[in-house]
């Protein structure tokens, strides 16, 4: 089993700000190899010390919430660890542990909010992001795409394939007509007053 420090390592530094929302096989297959066995015995509980420090707590978030979209993209299992994530997010929030790492870092406290199909997980990650992150990179702007998504289908529609959900007559025209890149023109317009 890896540690923390070494998820830290591999992902802060390693990937980096130019790989986290890239994707691609290259990159899921190497989590997948390197993170796949931990991931799973943290499914079983056996990372539950990892949450006794904000170092720990973020390793076990990014282990629990990013990695599985990468070693799973396109299936259930992708999103398996969500609950564990989120439930590790309020807790290190909760500590202000969010706070003693910083930005870009800091961002990974909150995407497990920002994951979640619950418009209340939704506010708060809006909220978080708007007040103790600096929103150089659009953080906020996806924060807020986000919950458009969730205000207007109470779920992800693009995630229903992976999860077996039917896709609504709504979510459908939706998914054909931009899917994510109109909650973003939404936000947008907002944003600039129209």
């Amino acid at each position: 089993m890896v540690t923390p420090e070494q998820v830290l390592s591999y992902w802060l530094d390693e990937v980096g700000p130019r790989g986290w929302y890239k994707g691609g096989s290259e990159l899921d297959g190497q989590v997948r190899e390197k993170f796949e066995s931990t991931w799973a015995e943290a499914q079983d509980g056996a990372c539950g010390l990892w949450l006794t420090s904000p170092i720990g707590a973020l390793g076990y978030i990014i282990l629990m919430d990013q990695f599985p979209r990468n070693m799973f993209r396109d299936q259930a299992a992708a999103f398996a660890s969500d609950q564990s994530a989120r439930a590790a997010t309020k807790v290190a929030i909760e500590k202000d542990w969010d706070m003693k790492l910083p930005v870009p870092a800091r961002q990974f406290f909150y995407l497990p909010l920002m994951h979640s199909e619950n418009l209340i997980d939704q506010d708060r990650a809006v909220r978080l992001i708007a007040t103790r992150m600096t929103d150089t990179d659009g953080h906020l702007r996806h924060a807020r795409a986000h919950r458009t998504v969730i205000r207007q289908f109470g779920r992800f529609p693009y995630r229903n394939a992976a999860l077996g959900r039917k896709t609504t007559k709504a979510e459908g025209d939706w998914l054909s007509d931009g899917g994510y890149m109109l909650a973003l023109r939404e936000v947008d317009d907002i944003a600039a007053g129209n």
